[in-house]
C-alpha cells in the first residue's frame, strides 16, 4: 500500500489540501475512506491528483463522495484520462437524479393512467370471466366446489365477524336515534324517528356497512391469504397438480361471502334497531309502540332490496380480494400492497354500487 499510493496533506488557507499520488484503487480507496469522509475527517480545502498514475471506479467513487460533503471543493491536476473517468463517473450518478426530479409531461401521464386504467379493466374483466367459467364447470359436473371450504370461509367471514358487527350496529342506532330526535322534537314527531332508523338500516347503513367491515376484514384477508401462495409459488402448484386455482381457491370464498353477507346485514338491522329502541324507551316510549311503528314503517320489499344488496356487495368483496391476491406481484411489499388495494378498491365499487342500486330502486318505484 505504501509503495503503491501515498497521500500528502498540506495546511492551506481554509483547510487542508490533499495532494494524492500512485495508484488510487480499491484498496487505496478503502484504506482512506473512513480518514477523509469518516465522523471526525476535517473539511479539505482542495485535492491536488496530479501524482495519480491510475485510478478505477472505487477511486473515482472516493473523488466523488468528497467532493460531494464538500460543495465547491476545487479539484486540480489530473490528467486528461483521469479526468474523463471522473467525468462519466459523475455523469452516470447525476443521471437517474435528473430522470427523477424531471416529471413526465401532463399529455404522458394522462395517457399512461389512461392506459394504465384499461388494462386494469381488461384484467379484471378477463377475472371475472374466468369465474363464470369455473361456475359454469361446476353446474355441469366437469368440476367439484369444496363444500367444507365454502363453510370455512363463510364462518370466517360471518361468526367472526359477528361482534364487531352487532357492536357497530348498536351504536350507529344509537347515533341516529339521538340525532334525528334532536329535529323531530320541534314538531313533536319524536315517534318517527323509529320509522327513519329502521329504514335507513333497512334499504342502506345495513348493508353498506356490513360490507365495509367485509372489505376491510375479509377482503384484506382474501388478497393475503392468496398472495401468500402466489408468492410462495403454491399456486403455480396447483397448476403443476392440474388443480384449477379459480375453483380451488376462489370460488369458496365468493360462496362464503355470499351466504355471510345477509346474516351480517340483518344482525346490524337488529343490533340498530335495538340501539334506536334504547333511545326511544329513553324519551318515555314503550317498546311494543316501537315495534308497531318500525313494522308499519317497513316492507317485505325494503327487507328483502337490502339483502339483495348484501349478496352483491359480497360477491364484490370477494371478487376483488380474489383477483388482487391472485395478481399479487413478488417482494416484501407484494402481499401489503395486494391488500391495501383490495380495502380501497373494494369501498369505491361498494359505494359505486349503492348509488346504482338507489337509482334503480328509484325508477322501480321501490
Amino acid at each position: 500500500m505504501a509503495e503503491r499510493f501515498s497521500l500528502t496533506e498540506t495546511t492551506a488557507a481554509g483547510g487542508t489540501r490533499l495532494a494524492f499520488a500512485g495508484e488510487l484503487d480499491a484498496q487505496a480507496a478503502t484504506a482512506l475512506w473512513p480518514k477523509l469522509l469518516g465522523r471526525d475527517a476535517k473539511r479539505p480545502a482542495g485535492i491536488d491528483l496530479s501524482g495519480v498514475t491510475r485510478c478505477d471506479g472505487a477511486g473515482a467513487a472516493l473523488i466523488q463522495s468528497i467532493q460531494a460533503a464538500h460543495p465547491g471543493l476545487a479539484v486540480t491536476g489530473a490528467s486528461p484520462a483521469l479526468s474523463r473517468v471522473l467525468a462519466r463517473f459523475a455523469e452516470a450518478h447525476r443521471a437517474p437524479a435528473a430522470r427523477s426530479a424531471a416529471p413526465d409531461p401532463l399529455p404522458t401521464r394522462i395517457g399512461q393512467a389512461v392506459i394504465a386504467g384499461f388494462s386494469a379493466a381488461g384484467e379484471g374483466i378477463g377475472f371475472i370471466g374466468s369465474v363464470v367459467v369455473s361456475t359454469l364447470a361446476v353446474l355441469v359436473g366437469r368440476g367439484k366446489l369444496r363444500l367444507s371450504e365454502c363453510a370455512a370461509q363463510a364462518e370466517a367471514v360471518g361468526t367472526r365477524a359477528l361482534p364487531l358487527i352487532l357492536l357497530l350496529g348498536f351504536l350507529i342506532g344509537l347515533i341516529l336515534a339521538f340525532q334525528s330526535a334532536i329535529p323531530m322534537r320541534r314538531f313533536g314527531a319524536e315517534v318517527f324517528v323509529a320509522d327513519l332508523v329502521s329504514i335507513a338500516l333497512m334499504r342502506e347503513l345495513g348493508p353498506l356497512m356490513s360490507a365495509v367491515i367485509l372489505a376491510g376484514r375479509s377482503g384484506s384477508a382474501f388478497a393475503a391469504e392468496i398472495g401468500t401462495m402466489k408468492v410462495n409459488q403454491e399456486i403455480d402448484a396447483l397448476y403443476v397438480m392440474g388443480f384449477d386455482p379459480v375453483q380451488f381457491l376462489v370460488l369458496p370464498r365468493i360462496v362464503g361471502a355470499m351466504l355471510a353477507m345477509p346474516v351480517l346485514a340483518v344482525a346490524m338491522l337488529a343490533s340498530g334497531i335495538a340501539g334506536m329502541t334504547t333511545v326511544m324507551t329513553g324519551f318515555g316510549f314503550p317498546v311494543s309502540a316501537i315495534l308497531r311503528q318500525v313494522t308499519r314503517a317497513t316492507t317485505p320489499e325494503d327487507l328483502f332490496g337490502g339483502l339483495f344488496k348484501a349478496m352483491v356487495f359480497g360477491l364484490t368483496v370477494a371478487l376483488i380480494g380474489c383477483r388482487r391476491g391472485m395478481e399479487t406481484g413478488t417482494g416484501p411489499k407484494a402481499v401489503g400492497e395486494s391488500a391495501t388495494a383490495t380495502v380501497v378498491g373494494s369501498i369505491v365499487a361498494i359505494v359505486l354500487l349503492d348509488g346504482m342500486f338507489a337509482i334503480l330502486f328509484n325508477l322501480l318505484g321501490l
